[in-house]
């Protein structure tokens, strides 16, 4: 037996409306999702009536009409997947080592006289991690001194920092 609720023999997804009084108070009896945005969930294999019944919009065999079936994306019908026709080419070693890079021209919005270490670096999102240490390298310009503390620095960073009066300082590898 049906319960005498909303929809109740109203035929297949008939949901009453209700509407608000204008102007009255919004109280939580009244509260009623908007319409068109509950929708009811698809029950496929329920009878030739629904539109959905005995193959439930599967389509006949194959493998995607059976259960279980799930066919990864990559998955290119038996022919040779991309990965492999494509050659390999290269070596990354486990062992390397990836610098957090930092340029002389972000080096100059740090005031002059402040000490520039890795640490003031992240604090002031220059770098977003340490990683295997800091690398200054040597684009743009710094126009004040400051003595920077890191584990490498490329030759035109250490020429534009003494040529602005400052000093590099390498920390030694950890």
């Amino acid at each position: 037996m049906r319960s005498a609720g909303f929809g109740a023999g109203k035929g297949k997804g008939h949901v009453r409306q209700r509407v608000a009084s204008v102007g009255g108070p919004v109280r939580l009896h009244g509260l009623q999702p908007a319409v068109g945005s509950r929708k009811r969930r698809k029950r496929v294999g329920r009878g030739p009536g629904s539109g959905h019944g005995q193959t439930s919009g599967r389509g006949d065999k194959g493998q995607k009409a059976r259960a279980g079936a799930s066919i990864p994306s990559w998955f290119e019908g038996g022919q040779m997947p991309l990965s492999r026709r494509l050659p390999k080419r290269g070596f990354r070693s486990p062992f390397r080592k990836e610098y957090a890079i930092v340029n002389v021209r972000g080096l100059d919005r740090i005031e002059a006289g402040t000490p520039v270490t890795p640490l003031l670096l992240l604090e002031r999102g220059l770098i977003k991690a340490v990683k295997d240490g800091v690398k200054v390298l040597g684009n743009g310009e710094l126009s004040h001194p400051l003595t920077v503390a890191a584990h490498h620095f490329s030759q035109a960073a250490l020429r534009k920092i003494r040529a602005a009066g400052g000093a590099a300082e390498v920390i030694e590898d950890r």
